[in-house]
């Protein structure tokens, strides 16, 4: 029984570095291109997946630690932006004087 659990357990990190191979953008690839890590994490199996881990994986920054810029704020919709919303409650309230 614990010989199927281990196997199981494998067989999910070795399946998980070969999807987070695919889904790694091909900028952040260290050491080698996308294709060559996919290549040794298929046919390396579980030394593979290990060197993916170890050497090939992209680095994310640590919480606290100075890495690059963040990434600026998600587009706000009409009703997130605290100026949309006082010109369309002055509007309602009629002090639009530029009617045409």
């Amino acid at each position: 029984m614990a010989y199927v659990l281990l196997a199981l357990v494998l067989v999910g990190v070795w399946l998980f570095c070969l999807f987070d191979v695919l889904a790694a953008d091909e900028g952040e690839v260290r050491h080698l291109p996308k294709f060559g890590w996919f290549l040794i994490v298929l046919l390396g199996a579980f030394p593979g997946a290990a060197l993916w881990l170890a050497l090939g994986r992209p680095r994310r920054p640590l919480v606290g630690m100075p890495g690059p810029a963040p990434r600026p704020d998600a587009p706000k919709g009409p009703d997130d932006d605290p100026a949309f919303l006082r010109e369309l409650d002055r509007r309602l309230r009629g002090g639009d004087d530029e009617r045409a």
